[in-house]
């Protein structure tokens, strides 16, 4: 296994666990779920061929990744109610621009 999937998964599963335990000590593992929740968005890969291709950015490339909605991410990370769902959603999609720099 090289270095780029090891990045890009611990972006989707120790980054949140980190975030969730030291901003919302109180109720991490809640936050912890809804943080990993936000790999749902590459559903949208399902409408790409192939479905997975290693060297394809996600970015800008499939619908959930495009940057309209990665502008709604940001809405909703900035609105108190929505945060922690922004978040969980702009993480994805960091995790995902990493890729495409590696």
């Amino acid at each position: 296994m090289g270095l780029k999937p090891i990045i890009h998964y611990s972006f989707h599963f120790i980054v949140p666990g980190i975030i969730a335990y030291f901003f919302y000590r109180k109720q991490w593992k809640k936050v912890y779920l809804l943080l990993i929740a936000g790999i749902v968005i590459d559903l949208d890969h399902l409408l790409a061929t192939p479905i997975f291709d290693p060297n394809r950015c996600s970015i800008n490339f499939h619908p959930l990744h495009s940057y309209y909605a990665i502008i709604i991410y940001w809405i909703l990370f900035v609105l108190k109610k929505t945060r922690v769902i922004g978040l969980a959603l702009l993480l994805h999609i960091l995790a995902d621009t990493i890729d495409c720099f590696l």
